[in-house]
């Protein structure tokens, strides 16, 4: 089977959505013949390649067309549209003269989902839509495009491409329902989560660095721990309000990562003892990191529930430690958490109800250690191997039917 796969960011980039493009293309180039069709690097790429109009490279059974869109840096925000609109711009004719069964589609750029069913449609091809992030409901929540005439547009030319899709892959249950209030057909919608890397049974724990876990636990009693981008999808003001008040308890709250949000909130933090920022851990230390905490944070905004889905939380269950959701009920972490009990949620635009939880943590470590043996218990559950084996097996039906 040939497959083409679109999206702007892939290897040597290393955002998230690279990173699953090449794990969700290693897998399918497994059984298929796979091609990539992406950009220049210029997320934070490992190398850089010189401007060609197109040129291709094969890479662990991949097949790699890298087109000539601009290289800008993610953090020059304006100018990172060029390197949208470039992409976009070669990338529809040239998909055109690479040949396929099946287009699939993620969400880099923002409106690739639109670009892969405009392809999918002038090639007479079946569609496959995979939604990282939901768009535009992501840039309006997060106050990146204003409510007006081009969100209208932008929503309903999204929705069109939805129709389009014979199966969208997303990510959760909060996600899926999103979509289908959005009109698609609930049979059409796929949940294939990021999952974790689950060890094979009698393997080795891995080596913990205690320095690393000193630094992040400091002096308090009980640490709650934040890892990740520090975006705009978090509800931080709630969240350092409710920690704040908590000093006393013992109780410290450590972000551990960057993001646009990040010097907001340490302004918004300066006068809390309790609450302090560390800088990424290279990735070999990730163990170390999720086993400093007593309890790890997720929070999603109220209003965000579907578009933002944190793949953090299988790590954090395959590491066997309890987690604080401060969240709305219907998103994934609260939910499962509720379900499984490995999770303790909270009113995203309540204070004191994070604070109550938090207490309600900081002082029953019974509580704490079972929640925590409850989330390594269903880790199993959403092994990543399985999960890609689900995609694989979606994108066969697609083109068997």
């Amino acid at each position: 089977m040939r497959i083409l796969l679109l999206n702007l960011y892939y290897p040597p980039d290393t955002s998230a959505t690279a990173k699953m493009a090449a794990t969700v293309a290693e897998a399918l180039s497994a059984r298929h013949d796979i091609t990539v069709l992406c950009g220049r690097p210029s997320y934070d790429p490992a190398e850089r390649r010189p401007w060609r109009l197109s040129q291709t490279e094969v890479a662990g059974g991949v097949k790699i067309t890298r087109l000539g869109s601009t290289d800008y840096p993610r953090f020059q925000m304006k100018r990172r549209v060029l390197n949208y609109l470039s992409y976009v711009l070669l990338a529809i004719p040239g998909a055109l003269f690479l040949p396929c069964d099946v287009v699939v589609a993620m969400t880099d750029p923002p409106f690739e989902g639109i670009v892969g069913a405009i392809v999918a449609m002038l090639k007479d091809k079946p569609y496959v839509y995979n939604i990282r992030d939901m768009y535009p409901d992501m840039a309006v929540g997060g106050a990146i495009v204003s409510p007006g005439l081009l969100a209208r547009l932008w929503e309903r030319l999204h929705r069109w491409a939805l129709r389009r899709a014979k199966r969208v892959i997303v990510l959760g249950e909060d996600m899926k329902a999103r979509i289908i209030r959005k009109g698609v057909d609930a049979v059409r919608v796929e949940i294939v989560r990021d999952g974790t890397d689950i060890p094979p049974s009698g393997a080795p724990a891995p080596l913990l660095d205690a320095e690393i876990i000193r630094t992040i636990r400091g002096d308090s009693r009980f640490v709650l721990v934040h890892a990740g981008n520090l975006g705009f999808y978090g509800a931080w003001e709630t969240l350092i309000t409710a920690v704040r008040d908590l000093e006393a308890d013992g109780v410290g709250l450590v972000f551990v990562g960057d993001g646009a949000q990040r010097a907001h909130m340490e302004a918004q933090a300066r006068e809390a003892k309790n609450v302090r920022f560390l800088p990424f851990f290279p990735a070999n230390k990730i163990p170390s990191v999720l086993a400093a905490a007593d309890a790890h944070v997720i929070t999603v905004k109220r209003g965000l529930e579907g578009v933002v889905v944190p793949s953090k939380l299988y790590g954090i269950l395959a590491a066997g430690k309890a987690i604080l959701a401060v969240a709305p009920q219907e998103t994934d972490p609260a939910s499962l958490g509720a379900k499984f009990g490995f999770a303790v949620s909270a009113d995203p635009d309540r204070p004191a109800e994070v604070a109550a939880a938090i207490r309600s943590l900081a002082g029953d470590e019974a509580k704490v250690q079972d929640m925590g043996r409850a989330a390594r218990a269903v880790a199993p559950d959403y092994d990543r191997v399985k999960e890609l084996e689900k995609f694989v097996n979606i994108i066969e039906g697609v083109v068997r039917a």
